[in-house]
Order: C-alpha cells, then structure tokens, then sequence
C-alpha cells in the first residue's frame, strides 16, 4: 500500500517472537490498535491486532520466512487503510491493495517479492479534471467538487473525504490536464484550518463509510437468471449468499451475475480460491464484453486477487478491502455490485489466525467472533443517501463452500443468520448439467414482498402466477417419492399432470443455457410473459383434467413443443413471438374447452 511509503523512519519496537504471519513486538507502547507497521528487516506491511503491557501482536500480511526476533518494527501511525480515487476500476489488487500487473511489471516476476512498494495508483498518470463546485461556496463532506472520466464507460465523481470538516471552498484549480499528485484546491474551515482536496484519499478498510440515511430496498437487482429474478429474487443494496459445495457452480454463477446484472461497478474478491480457478477469472474477465456497451467490462471491475497459496492474513483482510472500494463507489451514487468467492476461505483464515493467537476454539474450531464478524461484513450492504445527497447501493453476493456440501457447519449457518437471500447450490442439478444449479426446494428470499411491488407494477397477477408455479414445484417434490415407489402411469391424470407442468418449469423457464445468445441473459418483460404463459397453461389444464380431459390429449397439444423451446427461440424483444406461441397455446386449450362442453 502506497500509504507505507510514508512512514516514519523511527524504529518503534522490536521482535520478540515469530508464529506464522503472527509477530510479537516489545516497545510498542507509542502505536494504536490497528495501527499500520513495517516489520523487520524486509519491512514487510503488518497491522496491530492486540496491545498489552507495551507488547503489540501484529498481524502480518507477507510471507514471515527467515524473520527473526530482534528485528525492528517501523510505525505509521495510521490504520489499515486502502487509496481511494480515479484508476481503481480495471485494477487487478491483492488483498492489501498491492496492485498485481504494476508488481509483475516492477519485479519481473509473477510470484510477489517480499516488502515490495507499489503505489496502488499511478500517481503520474494524468487527469483531465471538471470542476463542479464554485470558489467561495460552503462544501462538507461527500460533495463533489470535480469529474473525471475513469473509463470510457464511467465517470468519476470527485468527492470532499467524509472524515473532512465543512468549510468554504477558497480555491478551485480550473478545467483541465492534472496528475494524480495535483492539490485541486482547499476549504478553508470556520476555525481558519486549510484543507486539501486532491485526486485521491484514505479511508480504514474496517471502519464503514458514513451515510447521510439508510433507504428501504425497493428496486431488485436484476441478474437474467430467471430462477433468482422470478423465484429469490435480490433487491439493490441487499446480501445474499450462494452456498455450494465443489464442482456446483458458485464461481461460473458469480460471473454471470457480474457480467449481466445490471449494477453499475463490479468488486469480485477472490478470497482463497484455487490458484488455477482465480487464474481462470483473471484471464476471462478482461476478455468479457460488457452487454450495455460493447466494450470490455473490466471497464466498470475492480478484482482482488487473494489465492490460497498467499499469505493466509491477506485473505482475511481482502474482504474489507472490496468492500470499502465499493462504498466509495456507492458514496457516488452508483450502484455497486460485490462478489466474494469465498466467504468460506474468509473464514478459515480467521480460524489459522485465531489458532496463533491461542484464542479459546469454538465450532469447527472457529473463533468465538466469526459470526460478529460475518454480520459486520454483510451489514455494510445497503441503500443510501450518500453524505453528498445521492443515492448509491451496494449489493453483496457472497459464496460458501461447505465442506461436503454440508449446510450445516458454522459458517453457512451463522450466513444464513445475517443474509436474507439465500440461493443454495444442489449436487444432483449440477451433475445433471441444469444451470444454473439454484434449488427450488432449499433456497429462499426474504425480499420477496418488498420486490413483489416492483413485479406487479409489470404484472398486476405476478405474485399469483409465482404462487403457482412454486406451488406445483413443491407439489412435484412429494409426488416424485411415490411415484419412485408405484410409478408414474398408477398415479392419477391429475397427479401425472403436476409431474408434466413441473417439468416444463424447470426445463423451460428454470433452466437456462450460458452458451446461448437468446437464453443467456433473460429480460424482466420476458421473464414476466414466460411466466404468464405457464401460470396460465397450468391453471386451465388441472380445469380441463378436473373436467374429464385426458393428459395425453394436453401432451399433444398445439404449441407444447414450442413451449419447451421458447427460451431460446423467442428473443427478448420479439414480442410478435411472443404474442404469437400465447395465442397458439391459448388456442389449443379453447380447443380441448370446447370439446367437453360438448
């Protein structure tokens, strides 16, 4: 972190003892909880997790190998904190901020050298600045006084840091060409203080920016999934997790949801994933186009790279890394969308530290605090009015991996505590290639009643027609254990029908396939007349076989085949096909009316 390189040069402390990434030091007395530090002789970046009696415990966040006690330990005076302004987005970071490719480039190498410095920003590139406040009028904290143009894709609202004091605005540099180290101008406080403005600030990764208000969650986030916008779906501003055990699906769900949810920025953390798998996301996510604009969707990215084989404390504090970027970004009334892959490695680093630091073990062996600790991660999710006036939001997708797909350990369990969404990732969906591998029978979400407002606006029978199609879901489940017992064929028509429409929900309207460019990506008018369309066909059906229809003659029916199909041959805005197979459908249901009126 670029803040380092400010450091005193005063040696505060010494070693006296070295446990993995956990150091202890003497002569602390001067330096602050979560204070950052240099330790030893490669000046390696650590942070101050405990004080007692002048011994700090430190935290370190590099590789201790060949450290020694008796080294010197150099203070900042300052919390762990991560560099805040124009140049983040399309930046690979590790989980202290450690930009990777400018480390590659720096070192020759693509393994991190230890106690290497790389400013997190590239303090010489220049800015083409546009001021928005005028000289002499009062600004407070989170207003913006400037623009940049970050990305061709997004533009970057200059903000007044929130830990600022209100003052009068006294010079303001005019529009033009800048570098990154420029003083843009300063406010002057009541008390006469002069502050600076300038491209970038610091803010403490642990400590949750401020807000002016927290909002009600109103407005869904919308993925293209059908079987998360339609079934579970996902306000902006709310936290969900995606637990699933190995081969599910978590990773290639989490990309979908960054590349096709229509949030703003992306923050993807890679916490303590597979080396290979993070190399995959690396690789893939330049290559993605963004659908809004064509261009790439790094353009709108920000990835934090924390593999399991780096430091295991890096993971640890990797998750409040992303999260902070994300509440600057929110703070300029975007909203941001974060991807935590996963919170389950998050955790176990917890646990690797708790054990050095001889903390009494709970669950599993997790720290007495994880689930304190996973709250205050979730709960920085929200929609806000920013200190400035706008409103951002910032939505958390957070996966689990438990262990054997076992739902039941500690940290999907204490999740699933602080979350209201959850979209449970099933082995038998994913080994049958159904994508995504999101159970209908295990998932869940609380914001359906606060959403239901937003679908019915479209749709006035939405939340009926939802009713019924998870109705019969749920019916198809109990129906499937007896018909394993007796068969399908002993069953009655009306039964057999409730396994015939369950089918052609999950195959037609839960299933969907990401190599296709029709069914990819699933609009919300889309998903509604989908819907529609099978809330119908099955209400009349059950009607017809309630009446003494026969199901073979509801199998044949006009239009069924095209039914099946409808997914990926009806595009999102054909609403000719659309109309057109509604029309056929209802058709052939006239047809099979008219008959037994007969």
């Amino acid at each position: 972190m670029s803040e380092v390189n400010s450091a005193s040069e005063t040696v505060i402390g010494r070693i006296v003892r070295v446990n993995g990434p956990i150091v202890e030091a003497e002569g602390m007395g001067m330096a602050g909880m979560h204070d950052v530090v240099e330790v030893g002789d490669r000046r390696l970046i650590g942070e101050i997790i405990r004080l007692r009696n002048g011994v700090a415990t430190i935290q370190v966040y590099e590789n201790t190998s060949e450290m020694r006690p008796g080294e010197g330990v150099v203070g900042t005076g300052r919390p762990l904190s991560v560099c805040l302004g124009p140049g983040l987005l399309g930046t690979i970071y590790d989980g202290v901020q450690r930009p990777l490719e400018r480390i590659a480039q720096a070192s020759g190498s693509a393994v991190i050298p230890r106690g290497i410095k790389v400013p997190p920003v590239d303090m010489g590139r220049t800015w083409h600045f546009v001021p928005s406040a005028t000289v002499g009028e009062p600004l407070g904290p989170g207003q913006v006084f400037g623009t940049v143009q970050e990305t061709v894709s997004m533009a970057h609202r200059l903000m007044v840091p929130p830990d600022m004091t209100e003052g009068m605005l006294t010079d303001l540099l005019p529009e033009g060409d800048y570098g990154g180290d420029t003083a843009l101008g300063h406010v002057t406080t009541a008390a006469g203080a002069v502050q600076l403005l300038g491209f970038y600030h610091y803010w403490p990764v642990r400590r949750p920016r401020p807000v002016r208000a927290r909002l009600p969650l109103e407005q869904p986030l919308l993925t293209g999934l059908r079987v998360i916008d339609t079934f579970f779906p996902l306000p902006k501003g709310g936290a969900a997790a995606i637990p699933g055990g190995f081969g599910t699906g978590k990773t290639m769900t989490q990309q979908a949801l960054a590349k096709w949810s229509d949030a703003q920025i992306i923050v993807y953390i890679g916490c303590g994933e597979r080396g290979n798998e993070m190399t995959e996301v690396l690789r893939e996510f330049p290559e993605l186009t963004d659908p809004r604009n064509g261009r790439s969707l790094m353009e709108r990215t920000i990835l934090i790279a924390n593999t399991s084989n780096m430091p295991v404390a890096a993971r640890e504090v990797s998750i409040y890394t992303g999260i902070t970027m994300a509440e600057y970004y929110r703070d300029m009334g975007y909203d941001v969308a974060i991807m935590a892959d996963s919170t389950s490695r998050w955790a176990e680093a917890l646990r690797e530290l708790s054990g050095r630091l001889e903390e009494m073990p709970v669950d599993e062996g997790f720290p007495a605090y994880l689930p304190a600790r996973l709250a205050g991660f979730y709960e920085r999710a929200g929609h806000v009015t920013a200190l400035g006036g706008g409103q951002g939001s910032v939505s958390i997708i957070g996966a689990v991996s438990p262990p054997g797909g076992d739902f039941s350990e500690p940290v999907t369990q204490h999740t699933s505590r602080f979350i209201r969404c959850f979209w449970a990732l099933d082995r038998d969906l994913a080994n049958a290639r159904h994508y995504p591998a999101i159970s209908w029978k295990s998932s869940y979400s609380e914001y359906l009643p606060d959403m239901g407002t937003w679908w019915t606006q479209r749709d006035a029978e939405w939340l009926h027609d939802r009713s019924t199609l998870m109705g019969i879901l749920q019916e198809e489940s109990s129906l499937q254990r007896i018909a394993k017992l007796v068969g399908n064929d002993a069953l009655p028509d009306s039964q057999q029908l409730i396994l015939h429409v369950a089918e052609i929900i999950k195959n037609a309207f839960l299933q969907q396939n990401s190599f296709d460019a029709t069914d990819m990506y699933c609009s919300p008018e889309k998903q509604v007349w989908m819907l529609r369309l099978l809330a119908g066909l099955a209400r009349r059906a059950m009607a017809l076989i309630r009446n003494g229809c026969v199901l073979s003659d509801i199998e044949r029916m006009d239009g069924m085949e095209r039914l099946m199909r409808m997914k990926s041959e009806i595009a999102n805005g054909d609403s000719q096909g659309m109309a057109a197979l509604e029309q056929q459908v209802n058709d052939g249901l006239e047809r099979l009316e008219r008959s037994l009126s007969r």
